[in-house]
């Protein structure tokens, strides 16, 4: 797993009101409007998994839910799948780790098999670039679906998917609250304008928060994480508040937009160059214009247009590298 991310993405989901922005904002709203925030309580701690043979540090919170005049603890298990593939076994992953879960709970004696477990609501979030294509209930992993008469005795465990990558800024924008704004920088692939964009609009959101100055805190931490991991060689100790510092940060990312289009283009041009000696300025000079392209592809977050104006390439065949390698 991507361990830059989840750092982060912990740190975010340690504090009561990201963890309530995350069901609010996207899960279902069904499930939201019964739970009482005000309660949320962390049980996040290490649970040994022997299966997978890890150390999990995932996130666990408990929340009062109300249905049908009952009252019940329920506690949300929120697993961060931060990696570009898509793992197929995380239902597996999943009925494992909700029965260590169980498994703690009677060890510390929170619980006993007469009393009975809690109820779990397993979250799964992913920020890959690939759609999520793994099973989200073990039961749909059993091939051949077995007969009727064995059906029942067969193992069922869902989770929530939350993935970021599949909605749009028009969505995102339809949830103004520092998580969607956070998910709104992750997504943003096209370049130094749409992070910028985004970082603006959550510059915005930070304002508009009554506990603005937490809220900014929290973010700015999350952020500097973030364009470490980018490669933006930003001088970070200089970045105390996304808000206060946000012209600060705006030149940066103009300053190193130019960086990488320079680099680029003077990849593009020495490749071109010695390919055209080696092959004939023709073939050579466009063979190695299209391995800067994937080379620029599969190692930045620049977008077709910036990569074509940098290699000489049409935009069109930018996209269709970009569709070939999966990016």
């Amino acid at each position: 797993m991507a361990k830059h991310h989840d750092t982060g993405y912990k740190e975010l989901f340690s504090h009561p009101e990201f963890v309530q922005q995350l069901i609010e904002g996207f899960v279902s709203s069904e499930i939201a409007e019964l739970m009482d925030f005000t309660t949320l309580k962390n049980h996040s701690g290490n649970y040994i998994t022997p299966l997978f043979e890890e150390r999990l540090e995932d996130l666990v919170w408990s929340v009062e839910a109300r249905w049908e005049g009952v009252s019940q603890r329920v506690f949300l298990y929120i697993l961060l799948e931060l990696q570009s593939s898509v793992d197929q076994r995380m239902p597996i992953r999943l009925l494992h780790y909700v029965a260590c879960f169980y498994d703690h709970l009677l060890k510390t004696r929170q619980t006993t098999p007469a009393k009975g477990f809690p109820p779990v609501l397993p979250i799964v979030l992913y920020n890959g670039t690939r759609p999520w294509t793994a099973c989200e209930d073990v039961y749909h992993m059993v091939q051949p679906e077995p007969p009727a008469f064995l059906r029942v005795y067969q193992s069922h465990l869902r989770y929530y998917l939350v993935d970021e990558g599949r909605y749009t800024d028009e969505e995102l924008a339809e949830r103004p609250t520092p998580l969607s704004g956070v998910f709104g920088i992750e997504n943003a692939t096209g370049g130094r304008q749409a992070l910028q964009r985004a970082v603006d609009r959550i510059v915005a959101i930070i304002q508009a928060d009554p506990n603005k100055r937490r809220t900014d805190e929290i973010v700015t931490r999350w952020l500097k994480r973030h364009l470490q991991w980018l490669g933006t060689g930003f001088n970070l100790d200089r970045l105390n508040s996304v808000v206060e510092d946000k012209e600060m940060l705006a030149e940066n990312l103009e300053n190193w937009a130019k960086k990488e289009r320079q680099q680029a283009w003077q990849q593009g041009h020495q490749q071109g160059h010695q390919e055209g000696h080696q092959e004939g300025i023709s073939l050579g000079e466009q063979k190695a214009r299209r391995e800067t392209a994937c080379n620029l592809i599969k190692t930045t977050k620049l977008d077709d247009a910036t990569i074509a104006h940098a290699t000489g390439l049409p935009q069109a065949e930018i996209a269709s590298l970009r569709r070939e390698l999966g990016h």
